[in-house]
């Protein structure tokens, strides 16, 4: 079942933009294959609270008047200094024809690989490509870590788990998660042990003797 929200056209362009924030209202602009372009605005903290829950592969309904366009949520923008959102752009698109979304994977369970053996869970992919009809995207796709048990497992893009009517849009080898072994820590310059710095100290001093020797026989002739 699709999120709702309610829009209204709007007026206010460029500079007015400044005005609509501080009064909670976001801008935003819907678009796609059938509609004409249109400038709407919406309530901000009910598209805060929909984003959360619906993120940008869910299909939303976005009522204007009488009217209800379907649509995906195509960008959020964000102010780089508050993460506040500032901007939307909303895209329809054609209900009956396959589209592409970057799906976020959701890595839980536990790996025995970090918890027994010290390792480092890397996560070689944070989001993938999937292609479905627009009501068939998922939300997230889960990824359970648990099979790593030894430095030698790994998690392949082969092993997500999707619906059939959801075709994920990379190699099937690809890595998705594995686990490296715990770093060694370098190794320190190995310092000149007792015995070898006695041994110079000793050939040292015996040099030393025979130079003196050598100069008190040449004193006595």
């Amino acid at each position: 079942m699709s999120k709702k929200l309610k829009i209204e056209k709007r007026e206010n362009i460029g500079k007015g933009l400044d005005s609509l924030r501080k009064r909670g209202i976001l801008p935003a602009v819907l678009y796609g294959p059938e509609i004409d372009n249109t400038s709407i605005q919406l309530d901000l903290k009910e598209f805060k609270v929909l984003y959360e829950e619906a993120g940008e592969t869910t299909l939303i309904d976005l009522e204007m008047g009488d009217k209800i366009y379907s649509v995906l949520i195509y960008e959020a923008k964000k102010d780089p200094l508050t993460g506040e959102f500032i901007h939307v752009d909303f895209y329809q698109p054609i209900l009956t024809e396959e589209v592409e979304a970057d799906v976020p994977l959701v890595f839980e369970g536990e790996s025995l690989a970090v918890k027994d053996l010290g390792g480092t869970l890397i996560k070689e992919i944070q989001e993938i490509t999937v292609k479905a009809l627009p009501r068939d995207l998922p939300h997230e796709i889960k990824v359970d870590v648990s099979s790593l048990n030894t430095f030698d497992d790994e998690i392949l893009v082969k092993d997500l788990k999707v619906a059939d009517n959801v075709k994920i849009q990379k190699e099937a080898d690809e890595i998705v998660a594995l686990v490296t072994p715990p770093q060694k820590e370098e190794e320190e310059e190995k310092p000149v042990e007792e015995g070898e710095e006695g041994e110079e100290g000793e050939e040292k001093e015996e040099g030393e003797e025979k130079e003196e020797v050598e100069e008190e026989k040449k004193d006595e002739e």
